[in-house]
């Protein structure tokens, strides 16, 4: 289910995770990105190539969107259209206000006008096209993408798999000691992780999510993340 670098790893931390809970995973169905699909940021990253790992909070609440990668909408085709964003990107605040940084940081936008028309107006020949591209390009950069829970099934039920996911977490962050990533911790859910014992020692970046649109003129997001260059081709 994972790429080889990381089997014994992935393991060891569901192994972490109640036997009530583990059977939940195995057993249930009403939950997403599926069985098959919410390990998949371990299937395409090797464990040795990892510089950070992004925590974001849970999946997106919408079964095409959840396909086991952080802040990755599955929904999403092209970032792009004519009159600016596509109209998929718009629907999703945090992946609208998180293009729209990364266009601050590459200063092809003003941070004082991040309009359609705006966007419309740029010459896009050397940016990517897909959200594909865009999680290809988080991977070159050595980002892994996880939430603080691996699965979605009601908003009722969030903060239970927050909650259950979090010895999962602990443990796979003491099985990357080795590797040494920075920790980037968007939002109120993925700061909370700094109070479990196993992440001492780790570099962490804390952002507020990109929900919010101050995160789109944040100085760490835009130094952080134009460094990466995330929207080249």
């Amino acid at each position: 289910m994972v790429h080889d670098s990381w089997r014994e790893s992935v393991y060891s931390a569901y192994e972490r995770l109640s036997p009530r809970y583990r059977r939940f995973l195995e057993e249930e169905g009403h939950y997403f990105p599926d069985k098959d699909n919410y390990f998949n940021a371990f299937k395409t990253l090797p464990k040795e190539k990892i510089r950070f790992i992004l925590f974001g909070q849970d999946p997106y609440p919408r079964r095409e969107s959840a396909i086991g990668y952080a802040f990755i909408d599955g929904r999403v085709n092209h970032l792009f259209a004519q009159n600016g964003l596509d109209k998929a990107v718009n629907k999703a605040t945090s992946l609208r206000n998180f293009v729209k940084m990364a266009l601050v940081a590459r200063g092809d936008l003003s941070p004082r006008d991040t309009s359609q028309e705006a966007i419309a107006n740029l010459d896009k020949s050397g940016l990517i096209e897909s959200i594909g591209e865009l999680k290809e390009n988080f991977e070159k950069n050595g980002v892994l993408l996880l939430n603080t829970a691996l699965v979605f099934s009601t908003k009722e039920e969030s903060k239970m798999h927050i909650r259950e996911w979090r010895p999962f977490v602990e443990k796979l962050l003491d099985e990357m000691r080795e590797v040494n990533p920075s920790l980037i911790l968007f939002g109120t859910h993925a700061r909370a992780l700094k109070r479990l014992s196993g992440i001492g020692g780790f570099h962490s970046i804390e952002l507020e999510h990109p929900y919010n649109h101050t995160f789109i003129t944040n100085a760490q997001a835009l130094e952080l993340f134009g460094s990466m260059d995330l929207l080249a081709k």
